[in-house]
């Protein structure tokens, strides 16, 4: 049973990547809104919209710090692993406006997001300002995109590629029910796939003292970042790299701005030394290690990613190290 909700999820994330980037496509031609911005957006905030959920019911439960374990593996995930795996499978151009506007708003997330959390607590008005820094960023991508995007706007009709030309022409309403779909199939997908690896899991390390530690930091870790995996991996694909990148770095600009903001107004989170003394320097470590990624070379390819996911092989090996004692 485990095996068969294991395919079933694999399959139905799949699919729901599919009709994700359909959805994409045909929105960013209906807004006059570029692909990047709609991956950005639309994509990243759907894909993250569970983390935010389980952080906002942690807080309401009593136990806020639960979003930044939530949210530091999430970031450290979806750079290290996530785009590692997808450029590893596909090769991806990163357009101009991710290496200097998006990424280093990314970055920038990350950072206030370690200070805020340097007294061990990340307090109300701080989590006004992170939510506050989502609401302009996101205001000013949609400006911006839609002031360029119509100056293009032929050009950019008379694009497209393979079964995607036809996504540019569907109604509005089928492009945003071909999104909705998508993100519900990402979502449900995701929850099967966890659950019948788990099973899986559990079955193969019976007797393991450590289990559940360990199907944490790989099995549930890998699941979780399933849906960013798989929708990035079909637009990567499907030669629609911007959504592919930007559901990528705007999930993590999200999962700060948005996760940790609007958990914080709700409920004050408390920060641990071990994620400051550990965590957190793996997440600024990788998110700073994109710099190169981004800059040397016109695209970001395969060496990259086997580095990216290298990285995080290296990281999920010291947790496991220190789950045993052996640090």
């Amino acid at each position: 049973m485990d095996y068969l909700l294991l395919l079933l999820g694999l399959l139905v994330l799949i699919v729901g990547g599919e009709f994700l980037v359909k959805g994409a496509v045909g929105c960013s031609s209906a807004f006059k809104i570029s692909p990047l911005v709609i991956g950005m957006t639309v994509v990243s905030f759907g894909t993250s919209a569970p983390e935010l959920l389980v952080s906002l019911q942690s807080a309401l439960d009593g136990n806020p710090g639960i979003a930044i374990g939530n949210v530091v593996g999430s970031n450290i995930a979806n750079i290290a692993l996530v785009l590692g795996i997808t450029v590893i499978i596909f090769p991806i151009i990163a357009e101009r406006q991710t290496k200097f506007i998006d990424y280093p708003m990314m970055l920038l997330a990350c950072i206030l997001f370690y200070v805020f959390g340097l007294d061990n607590v990340i307090e109300l008005y701080e989590g006004i300002i992170l939510f506050g820094i989502l609401v302009a960023f996101t205001t000013y991508l949609v400006v911006n995109s839609r002031r360029k995007t119509k100056k293009a706007e032929k050009a950019q009709e008379e694009e497209g590629d393979g079964e995607y030309t036809d996504a540019l022409k569907y109604p509005i309403w089928k492009s945003i029910v071909f999104l909705l779909i998508g993100l519900a199939a990402l979502y449900f997908g995701s929850e099967w796939f966890v659950d019948g690896a788990v099973g899986i899991a559990e079955v193969l390390l019976e007797g393991n003292p450590d289990k559940e530690s360990i199907i944490g930091v790989t099995v549930v870790a890998l699941g979780t970042s399933a849906p960013e995996l798989v929708a990035s991996i079909v637009a990567a694909v499907r030669k629609q790299s911007d959504i592919s990148v930007g559901n990528l770095i705007g999930s993590n600009i999200f999962n700060v701005f948005a996760v940790i903001g609007i958990t914080a107004i709700v409920k004050p989170i408390e920060v641990s030394d071990q994620v400051l003394n550990f965590d957190m320097y793996w997440m600024l470590g990788i998110m700073l290690a994109m710099i190169p990624i981004l800059l040397l070379g016109k695209r970001i390819g395969r060496v990259k990613g086997f580095l990216l996911f290298g990285s995080y092989a290296a990281y999920v090996a010291v947790i496991l190290m220190q789950i045993k004692g052996v640090l």
